[in-house]
C-alpha cells in the first residue's frame, strides 16, 4: 500500500478542560501506510473517539491522534485535521455560535512535503 488511506467526517464529542463546557465537530484522518502496515478503518475513528472521552484542548486531541498511529503505524505520513464548535465559544465570553476552530496535526511526508499536503487536503475538500 503507497498510497494515501483516508476516514472523513468522524464525529466526536468532548469536553473543554478549561471551560467545562462541550466542544464536537468532525475528525479527519489521513495516512500512507510502509512496510504494508495498515489498520482497520474503525480503528481510525476509536482512536478519535478514545482521545476526546476525555476533558481535553481541541490542539491537544488533534496531536495525540497523529501521535499514536505515527508511533503505532509509522506510516510515510500522518495528517489529521479536526473541525469543531465549542460551546464554550457560543455561550460565553464573544458569544459567536456556529463558529469552527481548525486544527491540524502533521506527521512525517505531511510535515516535509508541501505537495503532499496540498494533494491530501485536495483529497479532503472534495
Amino acid at each position: 500500500f503507497k498510497e494515501m488511506i483516508m476516514v472523513k467526517d468522524i464525529n466526536f464529542y468532548s469536553m473543554c478542560e478549561h471551560h467545562l463546557l462541550p466542544f464536537f465537530g468532525k475528525a479527519h484522518v489521513i495516512y500512507i501506510p510502509q512496510h504494508n502496515k495498515i489498520t482497520g478503518i474503525s480503528k481510525l475513528a476509536r482512536v478519535v473517539e478514545i482521545y476526546a472521552r476525555r476533558p481535553q484542548l481541541q490542539e491537544r486531541l488533534t496531536n495525540q491522534v497523529a501521535d499514536l498511529l505515527q508511533e503505532r503505524l509509522d506510516p510515510r505520513g500522518v495528517m489529521v485535521v479536526i473541525e469543531a464548535e465549542h460551546l464554550c465559544m457560543s455561550m460565553r465570553g464573544v458569544a459567536k455560535p456556529g463558529t469552527t476552530v481548525v486544527t491540524t496535526a502533521l506527521r512525517g511526508i505531511y510535515a516535509a512535503d508541501s505537495a503532499a499536503q496540498t494533494s491530501a487536503y485536495a483529497l479532503l475538500n472534495r
